[in-house]
């Protein structure tokens, strides 16, 4: 029994993936030692640490101990700050509280970052009222002062990054005045905070009294400029600065996507492997993003191989990123591949994958994916995108009753008011089987009536189906918003002549030439390095 023991301390010692966690945690059970604590401390500090680790692996394993071990919850608070479930690390530190579990200052740490994370998260998906987790936030500032920890150097910056990410930035500078040792790092949470709220003068002013600057501080003002647009004043300052490190590139990468420069990414990207530069996770999920709007699934493939050859984990953003990538490629089998070896799947990555196949005309696979969303148990919910991918896929197969269920079911069942997109979809899929009546009642209708993309589908239906009546009402509409183009009017004239209404053909030319209306030439685009492939 001795030398089992000492082969499996060395075997956990020395873990590099999950196949061998779990082949040695086969033995810890043959054995008896499940519930040896040293060995369950080390099953899940590699499960949800490890960058090869399996984070509910780790849960499932914390959930099968009492949960009364200090070690432990610290892990799983630890590794949940981290992830696309911050919730999960409040929900561990409250069981902590209740429970009577010893608390520390590694705990109060990772609680503040927890925090931190979940207001973004909240701010970004709506999973959680903001106001509880600032009040959270708030009750564990009160305890570490009531501990004494308020004076960890570690723990004041976590507080500072914590009040600032919940937009609280005035109780985040009272907090930054009253620290006798700044160290770097305070002053560039403090200078990244006013950022975040575009004040300028006061982060120019901090920027100017730290007495040393670090990377840290030029890529916060990289990041300024870059929350401005100004994606050329970046690289202005990208280039000067003494020094650069990995969150530079990915803050230009960023800022190339943001503004819609996707080659400019893609560039900077092969400018940064030349560089020999490791590239982090965040690198991939911007470079991801630029890919799937260019339609370079040539490199996005070669990043998911890269990740898949080093064992990475593609779970939450880059599981989401490499999804959507794949998705809007079109390379549909190797999004499903990515999406079944999720283990943690999160709404926006339900999302991806039913969009990705209802984009692609897959309607029935959309909805049987919906349905098993649904049945999760109340492990994810259905939000506003989900229900755009569903009526997509019924826009896509032209199930009108279907379509009409699922707005009802939308509206009823989740309370979730139709925004534009949903009605864009019904429309659409009105207009496009002949239903122009119906179509033109859930326009006016809508809170959207005075939105031009909705009466230009129904114009161009009325073109196809012949309605002239509605035509006119539908170009009527587009004139009081200010919003005819060439094309409206090229229409509604080409629907006069095949009426032989000649003279309404006539008075619809004129009246684009009297307001200098010119009809734009038509034009076409070649990508000349898919042509040099293939000579």
């Amino acid at each position: 029994m001795l030398g089992t023991y000492s082969r499996i301390r060395y075997v956990l010692e020395h873990l590099c993936s999950m196949l061998e966690l779990k082949r040695v945690q086969a033995i810890i059970t043959k054995a008896g030692f499940q519930a040896h604590i040293p060995f369950i401390d080390k099953l899940v500090f590699f499960s949800a640490l490890s960058p090869t680790g399996d984070l509910s692996h780790a849960h499932s394993l914390f959930l099968q101990t009492s949960m009364n071990n200090s070690f432990l919850c610290n892990t799983m608070i630890r590794a949940f700050a981290k992830s696309s479930f911050p919730l999960q690390a409040l929900y561990i530190y409250s069981h902590m509280q209740t429970s009577d579990v010893v608390s520390d200052h590694f705990t109060y740490n990772f609680v503040l970052k927890a925090c931190s994370r979940a207001y973004k998260f909240a701010q970004e998906f709506g999973e959680c009222d903001e106001i509880t987790i600032v009040s959270k936030g708030g009750e564990v500032h009160c305890t570490v002062f009531k501990l004494g920890f308020d004076q960890d150097p570690s723990i004041q910056n976590s507080l500072l990054y914590m009040y600032s990410q919940c937009g609280l930035v005035h109780v985040a500078q009272q907090l930054f005045d009253e620290i006798s040792d700044k160290s770097l790092v305070s002053w560039n949470i403090m200078i990244s905070a006013y950022h975040r709220v575009n004040n300028s003068k006061s982060a120019d002013y901090l920027l100017e009294s730290m007495p040393l600057k670090n990377v840290v501080s030029w890529n916060t003002v990289i990041g300024r400029y870059i929350k401005l647009g100004d994606i050329e004043g970046a690289r202005r300052v990208f280039q000067v600065m003494p020094e650069r490190d990995v969150v530079s590139w990915n803050s230009m990468i960023a800022g190339f996507v943001s503004v819609k420069d996707y080659a400019g990414a893609l560039t900077l990207f092969s400018e940064m492997q030349n560089a020999e530069v490791r590239p982090t996770e965040v690198t991939f999920i911007s470079v991801l993003g630029a890919c799937a709007e260019t339609g370079a699934l040539e490199m996005g493939s070669k990043i998911h191989e890269s990740l898949k050859a080093c064992k990475h984990k593609i779970e939450g953003y880059l599981g989401n990123a490499l999804l959507n990538m794949y998705s809007k490629c079109g390379n549909l089998s190797s999004a499903w591949e990515v999406f079944r070896a999720m283990r943690i799947k999160t709404t926006s990555c339900w999302n991806a994958m039913v969009v990705g196949l209802a984009v692609h005309g897959y309607g029935e696979e959309a909805l049987t994916l919906f349905s098993e969303m649904e049945s999760g148990l109340g492990t994810v919910r259905p939000n506003r995108v989900t229900f755009v991918g569903v009526l997509i896929a019924c826009s896509h197969k032209g199930w009108v009753d279907k379509a009409r269920w699922y707005f009802d079911h939308m509206v009823k069942n989740y309370k979730i008011m139709p925004e534009i997109k949903h009605y864009g979809c019904m429309v659409d899929l009105f207009s496009r089987f002949g239903l122009l009546e119906e179509a033109h009642q859930m326009i006016t209708t809508s809170p959207f009536q005075n939105r031009a993309i909705l009466w230009r589908t129904l114009l161009g239906a009325c073109k196809t189906q012949g309605n002239m009546e509605l035509a006119k009402v539908s170009f009527q509409q587009l004139a009081k918003l200010k919003s005819l183009t060439d094309g409206d009017y090229v229409l509604l004239s080409n629907m006069y002549a095949e009426a032989e209404r000649w003279d309404e053909v006539e008075r619809v030319r004129s009246e684009m030439i009297d307001l200098h209306v010119s009809k734009q030439v038509g034009h076409s685009q070649i990508d000349m390095t898919e042509c040099d492939k293939l000579s």
